[in-house]
């Protein structure tokens, strides 16, 4: 028998060299080595499969996913990645149509009046000289220095003439000890707490600097629990409303609580008078404690976490999928398949739906126009049908993980309905904006402060800006609206409008 060629390889491998083995026990080799390629061949399919995925991880940014685009310029992202988060197809600055802004003449709470100074050129002072008339006026609008003002509240007690003594009552706004802050300050902490997510140090600092008092950190910590106290009724007020709202706009997002920084949700309900943010899980049990689901019985806006087609939830009148999250998706598929066409058709097709959704909603009608409507829906579907023929499903049914686009496909096809909702009713937004603009806020607080310690404050804290966010959607002055709460008498947020 001839001296094996792979010698040295066989030797390598501790493999006996071919010219030692008999008929039998070269066919069992062979075997032996044909299931081992066999076995290479899938173990480099699976890291073939692992390494896309990292890429596509890699590669994942505002325009591709739901990430913020603060991620835009985490380090590994690739630049092209950076710039595909970042263009819009926009300049900086204000947009053509858009209304513009200036500082308005208003009626004065001052006026300087200034007169010319010196001699005329014929000896005699301006000062008696006859006044003609203003030529023309500037306004300046700024902050008169800004002092603390203490107020000392003396309660006497007088003696009426038959010899019974009476003492004054304790206003209520004052506290019972003998000093203490009043509703301003208290309205002040609670705003750059809450709504400027200052940590409480440098809020501190700030009323120090501007106000001359130096309220203590854990004076400051107390006002979120006074200000949570007094804002109950509004929330719950709150509440109502949007659980009896006909479009609600749902979202959640991650926040670290707690000592250990527990991972959990804010949960959020909007409309766009009324905003509640609860904390909990992202389980079934936190959207029934958060109050709304149970008795909200319109049109959810959502994106596609599956707890809100949850059966405990079959009373919705319907769903509208969130098209900017659809979006994204659609993008990181043509990422993944720059060969194929149908994630940009679907694209065009969605954004030209919305687009003649808005369009009729600015023109008052109910509904997209049938012709639109059916041209645009007409190449959606024909889309999403090509992409069902290019991206094969994994076999096993239901219980194996699909990939991300045919995943996304299978939901545009079989959600048509809930996907293109807005067409059909112009109440219904086709995006869940509103939504997402509302929690922004709670990861600008969590990247200043990183996770907050305090389950219960982190509670105290959703709670104050339910109340200040709905204040802001009816244009009500945060400060007066705060200021109100620490006397007593929260601003009440409205009725919903008859839909």
């Amino acid at each position: 028998m001839k001296a094996c060629v792979c010698r040295a390889f066989c030797e390598n491998d501790r493999v006996p060299p071919t010219d030692d083995l008999s008929r039998e026990e070269l066919i069992a080799l062979i075997g032996s080595l044909v299931s081992t390629n066999e076995s290479l061949t899938e173990s480099n399919a699976v890291l073939r499969s692992r390494i896309a995925e990292l890429e596509r991880r890699l590669g994942r940014n505002s325009g591709n996913s739901s990430l913020p685009p603060s991620s835009d310029d985490r380090p590994g992202v690739n630049r092209a990645a950076r710039r595909a988060g970042r263009v819009s197809g926009r300049k900086r600055g204000k947009q053509p149509g858009a209304p513009g802004s200036g500082l308005a003449w208003v009626e004065p709470d001052v006026t300087e009046p200034y007169f010319p100074q010196g001699t005329c050129e014929c000896g005699q002072n301006l000062s008696q000289a006859a006044d003609a008339g203003v030529i023309r006026s500037h306004q300046v609008h700024d902050l008169p220095k800004v002092r603390a003002r203490v107020t000392q509240h003396d309660l006497h007690r007088v003696r009426c003439g038959c010899g019974r003594e009476h003492e004054a009552d304790r206003p209520a706004h004052v506290a019972a000890a003998p000093t203490s802050y009043g509703p301003n300050v208290q309205a002040l902490a609670v705003y750059l707490l809450v709504f400027q997510h200052l940590p409480v140090e440098r809020a501190a600092l700030l009323i120090a600097d501007l106000t001359g008092i130096t309220p203590s950190v854990g004076y400051l910590h107390s006002t979120l629990a006074r200000g949570a106290a007094a804002l109950e009724t509004s929330v719950a007020r709150i509440k109502d409303e949007i659980s009896t709202a006909p479009v609600v706009g749902f979202d959640e997002t991650t926040l670290r609580v707690g000592a250990a920084g527990r991972k959990m949700y804010v949960l959020s309900a909007n409309t766009s008078t009324h905003s509640l943010f609860w904390l909990g899980g992202r389980d079934l049990a936190s959207f029934h404690a958060m109050g709304v689901l149970d008795a909200f019985t319109g049109i959810a806006v959502h994106d596609r976490y599956s707890v809100y087609d949850h059966p405990d939830f079959a009373h919705l009148a319907g769903h509208q999928l969130c098209t900017a999250h659809l979006l994204r998706d659609l993008e990181d598929a043509a990422e993944c398949y720059p060969t194929h066409e149908w994630p940009a058709q679907a694209q065009r097709a969605l954004r030209a739906l919305i687009h003649a959704a808005n369009t009729a909603r600015a023109a008052g009608h109910t509904q997209v126009p049938a012709r639109l409507r059916r041209k645009h829906t007409r190449l959606f579907h024909q889309a999403v049908l090509v992409g069902l023929s290019q991206i094969p499903s994994v076999p096993g049914g239901r219980t194996v993980k699909q990939l991300p686009a045919r995943a996304l496909l299978e939901c545009l096809r079989d959600r048509e309905a809930d996907v293109l909702r807005f067409t059909r009713d112009t109440r219904v937004p086709p995006t869940n904006n509103i939504s997402e603009r509302g929690l922004r806020p709670e990861k600008t607080q969590q990247k200043i402060s990183g996770r907050l310690p305090s389950l219960t404050t982190t509670r105290h804290r959703l709670t104050i800006r339910s109340y200040l966010h709905t204040a802001a959607q009816h244009k009500i002055n945060l400060m007066e609206a705060l200021r109100d709460a620490m006397t007593g008498n929260p601003w009440t947020p409205p009725a919903l409008a008859p839909s």
